[in-house]
C-alpha cells in the first residue's frame, strides 16, 4: 500500500481532518519508530506485529560472482518484521 493510498483510506474514516494533518500523523509515526530503532528498542504495534534489530555476523568468505574474488562483509544491524499471531490468521484465512 502507497502513502497516499494510506491517508485517502485515513480521510475516509477521519473526514474532519485535512490532508496535511494525515501526513503530518503518518510522519510522526514514521519517525517515532525511527528514533525507537535507531536507540536499540524494539517496537510493537498491537494485533500488526514487532519491528526488532537483529545483528548479522561479519562474512570473511564471500565470493562476488561476477569476479570470482574474495568480499570482506562486516557486522551490520538489519530491521527484521514479526507479525502477530492476530495478522497470521488474517492473512491466512
Amino acid at each position: 500500500m502507497s502513502r497516499k493510498k494510506l491517508i485517502k483510506q485515513l480521510k475516509e474514516k477521519n473526514p474532519q481532518l485535512n490532508n496535511s494533518d494525515l501526513e503530518k500523523v503518518l510522519d510522526i509515526f514514521s519517525q517515532g519508530v525511527s528514533k525507537a530503532l535507531e536507540n536499540g528498542n524494539n517496537v510493537e504495534i498491537r494485533g500488526l506485529g514487532r519491528l526488532y534489530l537483529k545483528k548479522l555476523k561479519e562474512n570473511f568468505n564471500l565470493r562476488n560472482p561476477a569476479s570470482n574474488k574474495l568480499i570482506y562483509k562486516p557486522e551490520r544491524v538489519k530491521v527484521r518484521f514479526k507479525s502477530s499471531k492476530k495478522l497470521n490468521k488474517v492473512i491466512n484465512e
